[in-house]
């Protein structure tokens, strides 16, 4: 079973700038555009591929979606492969309440659509 972090302790956690902390948006560009939280970054689920595995991860990472479900998959699958502490945003963006940026500046580009 898949970890999740509420939105208040990823609240606290990044304002504590924690430098071994990575926040993955799931969605897709254009609503991870439209707003996400500050400093995640846009990996969407249907462009994620093995490749992902072989990046350099921090400790910990969280993955977001739209409402907290496809975002349990995709953190079961990088728990697996990727050697950090995973888990998944509980309620996913919709419950999320902090602070919002807007724009793709997060975007990655990761290539052929991935079987997860």
């Amino acid at each position: 079973m898949v970890a999740e972090t509420t939105p208040d302790e990823l609240r606290e956690r990044l304002a504590d700038d924690d430098d071994d902390l990575a926040v993955v948006d799931i969605r897709d560009p254009s609503s991870y555009a439209s707003g996400h939280i500050p400093d995640s970054e846009n990996l969407p689920a249907a462009t994620l591929g093995p490749e992902v595995f072989d990046r350099e991860w921090p400790a910990e990472v969280v993955v977001s979606c739209y409402v907290g479900k496809s975002s349990k998959q995709v953190a079961s699958v990088l728990d697996s492969n990727v050697d950090a502490d995973v888990s998944s945003l509980r309620g996913g963006f919709d419950a999320w309440d902090g602070a919002v940026e807007d724009g793709s500046e997060g975007e990655a580009d990761l290539g052929p659509t991935s079987p997860f």
